[in-house]
């Protein structure tokens, strides 16, 4: 009558044990995603001859070939403008081709890991807040360093990623929400906005809400913001 995709199966002992998908779908922030569908949108951006699309550590990663050579960041652009935030690739990767199995298929266990620390600029913090930030994002991200001007979702943020950076900040003394992490993106930029917060004694500040989701688990992330993006 219905077929949800999952692959299961019984033990012995009478339990039913997952064991993945009959198709490609994979779950993003808590939504169930075919990549086929962001693959279609990559592959009729012009100059895009092939497009592949996986999900690597929570992330979405999009893969082209072209002929004719395209900026990949602009690329992630064109398709952030019809596709909802959660099916746009945290990065677009240009190759030469794309690598296949012996029997003809794309290998995508081949396919490169995007290098969110190539992007980072030269520009250094000028300020305190800057340094602070450049060093949270750098946390956050999972990079060596980051430049006081550089994009935290070109550098491979997301959604969740950016309510982490909101929490660990309002640690440091900096209160922000994910709506101004979306808005000014980078550390010179969210510096503008903020102000370090005076230490009382005795009182450890207000808790927010991404204070509090700092530790929760990723799941439990998820399914918050699904039900976040719902509403």
């Amino acid at each position: 009558m219905y077929r949800t995709g999952d692959v299961a199966y019984w033990t012995r002992q009478g339990e039913l044990v997952f064991g993945g998908r009959a198709d490609d779908q994979v779950k993003i922030r808590g939504y169930r995603v075919e990549p086929g569908e962001i693959e279609a949108v990559l592959a009729a951006q012009p100059g895009v001859d092939q497009a592949v699309v996986v999900a690597r550590d929570g992330r979405l990663i999009g893969y082209v070939v072209s002929a004719d050579g395209v900026d990949p960041a602009r690329l992630r652009e064109r398709i952030g403008e019809v596709l909802p935030d959660y099916l746009v690739p945290a990065a677009v990767l240009a190759l030469d081709t794309l690598p296949v199995t012996a029997n003809g298929k794309i290998d995508r266990a081949a396919l490169p890991d995007p290098d969110y620390g190539g992007r980072v600029s030269d520009r250094q913090p000028v300020t305190e807040i800057e340094r602070a930030l450049c060093a949270l994002f750098a946390e956050v991200l999972g990079v060596e360093r980051v430049g006081a001007d550089d994009n935290f979702f070109e550098l491979g943020g997301d959604s969740i990623t950016s309510m982490q950076l909101a929490a660990r900040a309002h640690r440091h003394g900096m209160v922000f929400g994910t709506p101004e992490v979306f808005e000014y993106k980078t550390p010179a930029g969210i510096a503008t906005i903020v102000e370090p917060e005076p230490e009382k004694p005795g009182d450890p500040g207000p808790v927010t809400s991404d204070a509090a989701l700092l530790d929760l688990g990723k799941d439990e992330i998820e399914e918050f913001e699904a039900e976040f993006d719902a509403s």
